[in-house]
């Protein structure tokens, strides 16, 4: 069984599992961690911060500069759905009230964690990898591997429907998804989370 994070950022990935018949279990990123280490879930993409000596693909969730869905807002508090995200605000030396996901495009005159890490490090940020537990290396490989491979489409009645969930335009969450949050890792991006895991 694979973990699914239900946000937008994963709505590709998402598609290409139900297209492969593929059932997941959902979650936050908290929880989708829990179930990772507790082995209730063969694979997941699981927070950066929690994937430090596990069996990962080149594969995450990514942000070259702006993110939009991880944010530093007026107030105080962690996000209890985040694990990575609030890291990153300590790490950044940042103070306010950390909000992630799909509720963040909701949020006004706040800052951009990503693009915070971006101005810092020149680097792109790994908000998650992809991992597996111990026995399901082969298993997935292939998966990961094809769907890095191949351009996602999502059906325009798919995407308007997520899109009015959260309250933005359909031309917004399409823009999101293709000049965002990408997921293959490079060499820039594999130095980016060296540098993260590093600072824990």
């Amino acid at each position: 069984m694979l973990g699914h994070i239900d946000y937008l950022n994963l709505l590709p990935f998402y598609q290409f599992l139900k297209k492969k018949h593929i059932q997941v279990k959902k979650g936050v990123p908290s929880e989708i961690n829990l179930m990772f280490e507790k082995k209730q879930i063969d694979a997941a993409f699981i927070s950066s911060v929690k994937s430090k000596n596990k069996k990962c693909f080149n594969a995450g969730i990514i942000a070259k500069k702006e993110v939009k869905t991880v944010l530093l807002c007026p107030g105080n508090g962690i996000d209890t759905d985040s694990a990575t995200s609030n890291i990153l605000a300590k790490q950044l030396k940042l103070k306010g009230k950390v909000v992630i996901g799909d509720k963040a495009f909701k949020e006004k005159n706040c800052i951009d964690l990503a693009n915070e890490w971006y101005k810092k490090y020149k680097l792109p940020f790994v908000f998650a990898r992809f991992c597996v537990n111990k026995d399901y290396y082969k298993k997935y490989e292939k998966l990961i591997n094809e769907f890095l491979k191949t351009k996602q489409k999502i059906p325009y009645l798919t995407l308007k429907k997520y899109a009015k969930k959260l309250g933005i335009s359909t031309n917004e969450a399409k823009e999101y998804l293709e000049e965002i949050i990408y997921y293959k890792m490079g060499h820039k991006e594999k130095k980016a989370l060296k540098i993260f895991l590093k600072k824990l």
